[in-house]
Parts: C-alpha cells; structure tokens; sequence
C-alpha cells in the first residue's frame, strides 16, 4: 500500500506519497524514478516520504511551500518525532540513497552526504498536515511495472532522437555535397568563360591580320 498526497495546489500540481511500512518503503528504494525527492526524519525512525518533480526538475526547483509540505508530512509519521519540536529533516535525491545487501528492510544509507540537505521544523502545523490529509488516496501499484514503463518509454524516446540525429547529419552532408558541386559549377564557368574570351582575341586578331594582307 501507498499513500499519495497532492501538495499546495499554489505550488504546482506536485504528488507526494509513502509506503505503508517498511516493506513498502523497500519497493519505493528499488524502484524510485529520477524525478523523486526521498525525505525522513534525522536520527529518528519516521516514514519515507518522497516528493516527485516535474520531469527536468532538480532539487534546486523545490520551492519552500511545497518543502514545508513534506516536512511536515514527515515530522506527522514519526512517532517520537511527532511529540517533540525543533526536528530535523534529511531530503536528498532518489538516486542518491545507497542500499546494501548487508542493510535492514526499508533502511539506506548515501552515496554522497554532500547531497543531503537538511531542514528544520520547529513544531507540527496541523492546517497542513490535515489539508495534506485531505487529499490522500490509498493505492497498491505495481511499482515495478511503473518503472518498467517508464525505462521502455525512455528509450524509446532516446531511439527516436537517435534517429533524429542521424536524420540531421544526413541532410547537412547532402547540403555540403550539393555547396560543393555547385562552387565546382561555377569554377568550370568561369575557366570556360576565360578560355572563351582568349579564343575570341585570337579570332579577332586573325581578322585584323587579314584585313591589313587585303589592304
């Protein structure tokens, strides 16, 4: 089971969600997409909440509505975060979080802690963890088959601009080809021009030579 919210409707059309348990949340660590954002609270047991981006979107773009939502979605599902105030909460890339085999279900680590952020929240604003309630719709998906879709749609759209590419190089050859045939043109034009020129002195000296033996 997955639980998806949607985020401030000022902010954006932006879906936030968390699995059930840890089961859950190790199905949402092996097939997260590269627009997830993953969020949990620092140093405590809390759900893992993910924010997906618009695809291009970076963690740079969040904006501090739509990172106050997920905060707070997170500080509500820890059980002693939830009780205590001044909490902070880790957010960092999907593709950044590190699993191994040695490592307990739905636990992860970083390949780069330089590319964890950190955000404090000072108490739980119940106006948004209940808007954020509102809004939720329990799913069971198949995560694995949404990955899967999603990786074939990908590369399909890699083949295509492949062969856009392709395409492109293709027409700038024959153009280069065409450019150059028609500079070899306009050479011979002109070398021919010039030979005709000198021919027509030569004809016009001859007459001249001629008509001075007739005088």
């Amino acid at each position: 089971m997955v639980f998806y919210f949607k985020a401030r409707p000022e902010a954006g059309d932006f879906t936030i969600f968390m699995g059930l348990d840890k089961y859950e949340n190790e199905e949402l660590i092996k097939y997260g997409f590269p627009e997830d954002i993953w969020f949990h609270v620092d140093k405590m047991s809390s759900a893992h909440v993910y924010l997906r981006l618009h695809k291009g979107q970076t963690i740079d773009d969040i904006s501090e509505g739509v990172l106050e939502d997920c905060a707070q979605l997170v500080k509500a599902n820890s059980i002693q975060g939830n009780k205590v105030n001044n909490v902070d909460i880790v957010y960092t890339p999907w593709q950044n979080l590190k699993k191994t085999a040695s490592m307990d279900v739905g636990q992860v680590g970083f390949y780069n802690s330089k590319m964890v952020r950190t955000v404090r929240v000072e108490k739980r604003i119940n106006e948004i963890v209940n808007r954020l309630n509102r809004t939720k719709v329990e799913r069971t998906p198949d995560l694995k088959a949404e990955r899967e879709a999603v990786n074939a749609a990908e590369r399909a759209e890699r083949k295509q601009q492949l062969r856009e590419k392709k395409r492109r190089e293709e027409l700038d050859r024959l153009e280069k080809d065409r450019q150059a045939e028609l500079r070899s043109y306009k050479n011979l034009m002109v070398a021919e021009k010039m030979t005709s020129n000198k021919d027509i002195a030569s004809t016009n000296k001859s007459l001249q030579e001629l008509e001075e033996d007739f005088m």
